[in-house]
């Protein structure tokens, strides 16, 4: 295999016949390198992305959520759940209840999420950073009170200082539907503005709604120990998995145990999706940059006709031959692939700290430049992908002009 090699590299860098090889030779090299930059940098672009938003979603998030594996709501007094609030891994025990709503401001109607929690959700998760106007608060003592997203205050003409109450309708689950007085089959309850939360993301600021749990069990009709939710706050020495499995092993197979990623299963599949195809598309360019591996491979053959010829006399049979010019294609496609993973992950370090590409004004959008998070399984993904169709690209010229050749 060293004779193979050793031949495909004085080829490569050697001097040729005809200066066009090497002209095509070096095009070659640098259009795979410059594919593979440009899918270094997007993914990791991707991965930024989503390292953001995660980020953010894991505000209003909890650490573990128990939901029923069938159905809305489940009883939440129950020995299983009472083993789970004693563990010593578990830092915060919560209930919520949620469902969806409408929500009536001086004639403006707007359907929006309900989400009682009781009182040690500011515990369970990071509410409180995300208060833009007013405070958390979802009862006072006396009144029932909510904290909206910013999206359905703007909608509803609201801000955290109102002193003018808030009506929350549902339908009712237990009454039948009066045709002539529909207005009776609906349970209503009343709460007033404490505070706007804000965390960039549209199916919370647009649509989520935090009140207290009492009133949402009123409101839909359901008792005391009835959730749709038990959500756990871990401690920071606990591992997340080994919790997980405990949990799930605790409540058995009636009930699914979710962490951050599962909470927002939906959100992540899709980013998932488009890495996907973003990375089909980039490997579809990058069998376009490899027909000039096909181009350089063959001009190069023709000029080395007295080469073979001679390495045939001197007893080399055809599958030398052909190794050495498949080591010649593979060889242009790895030192694309060695300079455009260096330069790729160049730009996304340079970008990382020095922030080249902006954003708008800085002021417009959440992050004033694109976020990039190089991720070695992505390094080590685009190299394998550049290496193998740079051995398929060498390998058809190779398979059809070696034989005409010998």
């Amino acid at each position: 295999m060293r004779l193979e090699l050793g031949i495909a590299w004085r080829y490569l860098f050697g001097k040729k016949g005809h200066n066009a090889i090497n002209i095509v030779s070096g095009v070659s090299a640098v259009a795979v390198a410059v594919v593979t930059a440009a899918m270094i940098c997007v993914l990791s672009v991707m991965n930024g992305f989503g390292t953001v938003i995660s980020t953010m979603f894991s505000r209003l998030d909890p650490d573990l959520r128990i939901v029923a594996d069938e159905g809305k709501v489940f009883n939440s007094d129950t020995p299983a759940f009472d083993s789970i609030a004693r563990l010593p891994q578990v830092a915060v025990f919560s209930r919520s209840l949620q469902e969806t709503a409408l929500i009536e401001f001086e004639g403006k109607q707007i359907p929006a999420v309900l989400r009682g929690v009781d009182t040690l959700y500011n515990r369970l998760t990071d509410v409180d950073s995300t208060i833009v106007d007013g405070r958390y608060l979802v009862y006072d003592g006396g009144f029932e009170r909510a904290v909206m997203g910013q999206g359905l205050v703007v909608r509803l003409a609201l801000n955290a200082h109102l002193i003018k109450p808030l009506h929350v309708y549902a339908p009712s689950r237990t009454r039948k539907i009066n045709l002539l007085r529909p207005d009776e089959s609906f349970r209503r309850e009343t709460c007033f503005m404490a505070g706007v939360f804000a965390v960039n993301q549209v199916q919370y600021d647009d649509r989520l709604m935090l009140v207290s749990l009492p009133l949402t069990q009123r409101l839909f009709e359901y008792d005391s120990t009835q959730v749709s939710a038990v959500e756990l706050r871990l401690t920071p020495e606990a591992r997340l998995k080994d919790v997980h499995r405990r949990v799930a092993a605790i409540v058995g197979a009636h009930y699914r145990v979710l962490d951050r990623y599962e909470q927002q299963a939906d959100f992540f599949r899709i980013l998932r999706i488009e890495k996907m195809l973003t990375t089909l598309l980039m490997i579809f360019i990058l069998l376009i940059a490899g027909f000039n591996i096909v181009g350089s491979l063959s001009m190069l053959m023709l000029d080395k006709q007295d080469d073979i010829r001679t390495l045939s006399h001197l007893g080399a049979d055809i599958r030398l031959i052909r190794r050495i010019f498949l080591f010649e294609g593979w060889l242009i496609s790895a030192l694309g692939a060695a300079v455009g993973i260096v330069l790729g992950v160049a730009v996304c370090l340079g970008q990382q700290y020095f922030g080249w590409l902006q954003l708008g004004n800085g002021s417009e959008y959440i992050l004033s430049a694109y976020p990039v998070d190089v991720q070695t399984p992505d390094i080590l993904l685009v190299a394998l992908v550049v290496l193998a169709l740079g051995w398929l690209a060498a390998w058809y010229p190779v398979r059809k002009l070696t034989l005409q050749q010998v």
